[in-house]
């Protein structure tokens, strides 16, 4: 989908469809305003009797409206005048891109994003235009083998802004939000596919496909042997169980100069997760496909990041391999040796993220970077502490904490603040290594990341657990491509502090 910003909070540019706003006592937006005047008063009338109370998300088409420039108007409620915040106008958005996707408009002007909100410019009001549209317009991959839907017509949606300036703003938030909307889109493509196909190894070539369309971004996909070569042993005895052999996928961006330290993302890639030997209860376990929502995710994070030539030095590290149970499956009471060269104790092969992920971690400090982040589906503990609404956050560096969390408030994808501390370790203790991978079902999600802070000392480190927010389940089953806005949100901003 395009998306343009334009010059237009008066005049009402023509277009098959004009989208404005009513609020609930009858206050209009200047382009409501407008074309109510063009119209000899209709929206007016329809709200005085009516017909249209303009509550948050409600919606009413005008087809072909008498004295108006477009061939359509949408009306969008907008709730409440007084403090109209973005959570309504986030809202309206949402709305109006669901009904006009079932319209047969080709184009579009928005002028929502006129409306003034209490804290957010005019840059982000434009951003948050493309990335609901773009999510709206997401299609789950289609293996069913009947009749294709017809995509949707629109294919172009401009925003309206008041001058020059604030066209600028405009036009550079349209920008992030439609590079967010691609990168959640590749994203979900990722983790919506079946673990038949989306293996370890079509990870490694779709991360090798992004740096063949983006010069700046160079992948290397590192097979078994140099895993064992790497000398990771966490990782490979998570893999050991699988026919699927792993692979280690290492995505560079250059966007600054070499002496620049890069962020270092690191992903989580289990591409289905059975459980191991310590087996998981069947219901939901096809949900475990979407394990690999981390990988996805920071893949995602890279391709937003050469969309944008962001002027940042990226690293995407990718941990990817099966975990299944067999013959050759690790099995509690196994000890293996890691890459740092502490050992673990394995007693739940269920808790195997944390072991590909201490490996890939380890291995990002080759870099030398100046910030590392994990994404990973961890610990079903943090969906029972946050449950779906918010990501777990956890750090061991005040500033960069500090920095995630306002990139999560900034893209409507927030992350909650949860410790990591040696008390926390303290129930990791194991008699026969330097480890165990579990201690036990109380703070699970703390004990993970307190976990993997043994391996992340003296790196400015955070860690997003994203169990309860990287997928949907029952009726609405699928990825929801979170947290590429928060992510792709933090490396902008990062790339405008440097």
């Amino acid at each position: 989908m395009e998306f343009k910003a334009i010059i237009d909070a008066k005049t009402h540019a023509p277009s098959d469809c004009a989208v404005v706003g009513v609020y609930e006592n009858g206050d209009l937006d200047a382009a409501a305003r407008n074309i109510d005047a063009q119209t000899g008063g209709l929206i007016r009338q329809l709200h005085a009797g009516g017909d249209f109370a303009g509550k948050t998300g409600d919606t009413l088409l005008l087809p072909r409206p008498a004295g108006a420039a477009s061939a359509r108007v949408l009306l969008v409620g907008l709730g409440p005048r007084a403090g109209f915040d973005r959570k309504q106008y986030r809202k309206a958005l949402l709305s109006s891109a669901q009904a006009l996707a079932k319209t047969g408009a080709a184009d579009s002007v928005v002028y929502l994003a006129l409306e003034g909100i209490a804290g957010v410019e005019v840059q982000y009001r434009a951003r948050m235009v493309a990335e609901i549209f773009s999510a709206q317009g997401y299609k789950i991959p289609d293996l069913k083998s009947g009749a294709k839907p017809k995509p949707a017509k629109l294919s172009s949606v401009s925003v309206a802004a008041e001058n020059a300036r604030t066209v600028k703003a405009a036009a550079n938030g349209l920008k992030i939000g439609a590079a967010i909307g691609s990168a959640m889109a590749m994203s979900r493509d990722l983790a919506n596919l079946p673990p038949n196909i989306c293996t370890p190894t079509y990870i490694g070539q779709r991360a090798e496909s992004l740096a063949k369309e983006w010069p700046r971004i160079k992948t290397t996909v590192i097979d078994k042997n140099g895993i064992k070569a790497l000398k990771m042993g966490a990782f490979l005895a998570v893999a050991q169980g699988s026919a699927q052999p792993p692979r280690l996928i290492v995505c560079e961006y250059h966007g600054a100069k070499k002496t620049s330290a890069p962020i270092c993302l690191v992903g989580k890639g289990i591409t289905f997760d059975s459980g191991g030997i310590s087996l998981k209860e069947p219901p939901a376990m096809d949900e475990m496909k979407f394990d690999m929502s981390g990988a996805a995710t920071v893949l995602g994070a890279m391709r937003a990041a050469a969309e944008l030539a962001l002027p940042i030095n990226l690293v995407v590290i990718i941990a990817a391999c099966e975990n299944m149970p067999s013959g050759g499956a690790i099995k509690p009471s196994d000890i293996v040796t890691s890459m740092s060269g502490q050992t673990v104790e394995i007693l739940n092969t269920d808790a195997e993220g944390r072991l590909v992920l201490c490996d890939a971690i380890t291995y990002g400090r080759r870099f030398k970077p100046a910030a590392v982040i994990d994404v990973a589906t961890l610990t079903g503990a943090c969906v029972v502490a946050l449950g779906h609404h918010l990501s777990g956050l956890m750090s061991n560096d005040e500033a960069l904490a500090a920095e995630i969390a306002a990139a999560g408030i900034r893209a409507d994808d927030r992350a909650w603040r949860m410790p990591i501390a040696d008390e926390y370790v303290d129930q990791l203790k194991s008699n026969f290594a330097d480890l165990a991978n579990v201690g036990g079902r109380e703070g699970g999600a703390c004990t993970a990341a307190s976990f993997l802070s043994k391996f992340a000392a003296k790196l400015a480190w955070a860690h997003l657990d994203v169990a309860g927010t990287a997928w949907l389940g029952g009726s609405q089953k699928g990825s929801t491509g979170r947290p590429i806005p928060l992510l792709v949100d933090f490396l902008v901003n990062r790339a405008r502090s440097r």
